[in-house]
């Protein structure tokens, strides 16, 4: 039963809309602060809280082959365990100790730390391995941060992780789709090699579902458990919560009023408040500013320091969130989620919790992916509040009832039920999974979602007809190829193919820029600045020329002052660049011919078509954009190039953003007999495809 929640999100309030790429809570650098810095490395060590659990993790890791260690975020679980395993031995006879992490930032920032920690530079005995980039080296590496997905990738080549001593899958409470794939994976793992050890992770109680999983005993006899759960003490003081009274009808009004109550009323501490978004962080910082400067025409009352944080924000911006202030100065970090498992703030006495959360959903109808603001769930909001008992006892403002939270889910739904599942499908066919229906997956995806995914590999020619073989295993190479690119299989397919249209080198550096979570950077106040640069490079095909132009003038003008002058991201654009080479040599790994530009725009815009045919739209009479297939509404989104010219009748997108509609982003104009031409096994047959196919005709 789905909980439809009493209090409501604000959808009277015109926000602008910005830019969120696919993970909005990653920022391009690794941001830390460490308030013991001064103490001998050892002696931070110490004083962790997973430090006296030490022996007791070693002592249970010789007896079970998995176990799970429930540690809130800041006791030491990820930097610690890792060296406690090599100090012990478990990384002797060549053996590496591997550690996932679900964000790149996290397995770069984490592994810069265990380095200095060992003494020892970053790629040699402690490295990471992330997409596009690694820094590690196989003949002295023994410890190995690495995201999930790079794990995936390394298993296509070693099936069975030979090369691998202990496996640690940390911060798996987040239940990434990744993370899902590798505890199904890893499953199958560790019953061919009873020498693999597994240490997972979880910053909340849904440890006993994973323990479940993994634990082959199934007698009663408890001695015979192949897997344990040890708890970890994190949260050193107890945490108060205090509910509305009433519904609270919109959160950010709330989130104002509950701070200012908190300044005015409560004894000094720092304080944390909680929302979905960037845009809504932004909209609630202004509103505290404007209350601090009223605040200074009172003598009695401290001061105020405000400060936003969210993965968008530059890395110097979200140091002055991390950063204490001064004792005479109270102050307020306004953030996403990113400050509820990937970053500690110390200080931080007092939480304001809206109660919603911005997740990533697939829509198996229109076949699109959307950013969709939802109810926070209850394990989150626990995770939340435990921000505020670091230093000392604290308290947390949920905005909503008690009978209402008491009403959310136990857990966030798992990505795997909620995304789409043509990477996942992709992957598991290369890996040689037959059957993907009796996959041992932890959360069984919707078997619609299933479906979806499967036909539209097919049509991207991942399969040939018959689309699966007897086996049920991939019979493309194609599809072989696109398993191998840490891509999904839309840019996958459209790297691949873009030899036959002659616009290897444009397609590169397209799908290389959307990569990049943010090509235009503003600081608060700047932002008319940044999109009246974003206009110099407009051009009336779309978005993604718009791209190639900011790429190829970034290769003339590569500098960090002209970045500046025009709002670019300087470095996004140099990772970028690195991810352009990366991709590049995968190309010439698949001796995938790259051949000169033919000097067609067109030919550039139908090898996107080719690709992400399934993603076309066309301009409905009523002056809105619907999709091709099931005709869904949608809309151009704000920051489109498209919106400053006479609206396109074809379009095809590259994702969908939902906030109060449902926006395309990254719109590429197209003709429509092209989807006609490059896709008619996908708009000729069936219900929804034989409306789609009279609508091409017709405007053919």
């Amino acid at each position: 039963m789905t909980f439809k929640p009493k209090f409501l999100k604000p959808g009277d309030l015109s926000f602008d809309v910005f830019e969120e790429r696919k993970d909005p809570y990653e920022s391009d650098q690794p941001v830390a602060y460490n308030p013991d810095s001064l103490l001998s490395y050892e002696q931070q060590r110490q004083k962790l809280p997973i430090f006296k659990y030490r022996n007791h993790i070693l002592y249970l890791l010789e007896h079970y082959q998995t176990v799970i260690v429930l540690g809130e975020t800041g006791c030491g679980k990820s930097t610690q365990i890792p060296q406690y395993l090599l100090e012990t031995g478990w990384a002797e006879q060549n053996a590496v100790i591997g550690v996932t992490q679900p964000r790149r930032v996290a397995a770069t920032m984490l592994a810069s730390r265990v380095a200095e920690e060992k003494g020892t530079l970053l790629g040699r005995l402690v490295g990471y391995s992330i997409r596009f980039e690694d820094c590690f080296n196989p003949k002295e590496t023994k410890i190995k941060y690495m995201t999930e997905g790079m794990l995936i990738n390394e298993m296509m080549a070693d099936p069975l992780l030979r090369s691998y001593s202990v496996l640690m899958l940390d911060e798996i409470h987040e239940r990434s789709l990744t993370a899902d794939i590798l505890l199904g994976l890893l499953k199958k793992v560790i019953k061919k090699r009873q020498d693999l050890k597994l240490i997972i992770s979880s910053a909340t109680f849904e440890a006993e579902t994973v323990f479940k999983f993994f634990n082959k005993n199934e007698s009663q006899d408890k001695t015979k458990d192949t897997a344990v759960i040890i708890s970890v003490e994190g949260r050193n003081y107890p945490v108060d919560v205090h509910y509305s009274k009433e519904p609270v009808a919109d959160y950010l009004k709330a989130s104002v009023d509950t701070v200012s109550k908190i300044h005015l009323n409560e004894p000094p501490g720092d304080v944390l408040v909680f929302l979905t978004g960037q845009e809504e962080v932004d909209f609630v910082t202004s509103k505290l500013i404007d209350f601090a400067r009223d605040l200074k025409t009172k003598k009695d009352v401290m001061k105020l320091f405000v400060v936003p944080l969210y993965g968008a924000l530059p890395m110097s911006e979200q140091l002055r969130a991390l950063k204490p202030a001064s004792r005479s100065v109270r102050k307020i970090v306004v953030s996403t989620n990113i400050a509820e498992a990937s970053l500690t703030i110390n200080g931080i006495a007092y939480i304001v919790d809206c109660c919603f959360v911005k997740l990533r959903c697939f829509n198996p109808h229109s076949c699109t992916d959307s950013l969709v603001v939802v109810p926070v769930s209850r394990a989150s909001a626990e995770q939340r509040a435990g921000r505020a008992g670091r230093l000392r006892s604290g308290k947390a403002f949920r905005l909503c009832t008690e009978d209402d939270f008491l009403k959310l889910p136990a857990f966030t739904v798992p990505e795997m039920q909620r995304s789409n599942l043509a990477s996942v499908i992709l992957q598991l066919k290369a890996l040689g999974i037959e059957n993907i229906l009796r996959f041992s997956f932890p959360s069984a995806p919707p078997s619609k979602h299933v479906i979806t995914a499967i036909e539209l590999l097919y049509a991207l020619g991942a399969f040939l007809p018959p689309a699966l073989d007897e086996e049920g295993g991939l019979t493309s190479p194609l599809g072989t190829q696109m398993a191998e690119f840490p891509l999904h299989p839309m840019f996958s397919k459209m790297i691949l193919i873009s030899g036959e249209f002659g616009c290897t080198e444009e397609i590169l550096t397209i799908t290389a820029m959307l990569q990049v979570q943010n090509v235009f950077v503003a600081s608060h106040g700047r932002k008319l600045e940044a999109k009246r640069s974003k206009w110099k490079f407009a051009v009336e095909e779309g978005d993604l020329f718009t791209l190639l132009n900011i790429y190829n003038a970034f290769l003339k003008n590569n500098n960090k002052h002209w970045c500046g002058q025009n709002s670019l991201n300087y470095k996004g654009l140099l990772r970028a660049m690195e991810i352009r080479m990366q991709l590049s040599k995968l190309l010439k790994k698949f001796k995938v011919p790259n051949v000169p530009q033919k000097g067609d725009e067109d030919s550039l815009r139908k090898c996107i078509v080719s690709a992400f045919f399934a993603n076309a739209a066309f301009l409905h009479y009523t002056g809105v954009y619907k999709t091709v297939r099931g005709e869904h509404e949608l809309h151009i989104h704000p920051d489109s190039v498209l919106l400053l010219t006479k609206q396109p009748k074809w379009v095809v997108f590259i994702e969908v953003l939902h906030t109060t509609k449902e926006y395309m982003r990254d719109v590429t104009v197209i003709e429509p007999s092209w989807l006609y031409e490059l896709a008619p096994h996908y708009y000729q047959y069936g219900t929804d495809r034989e409306i789609a196919s009279k609508r091409l005709s017709k405007d053919k």
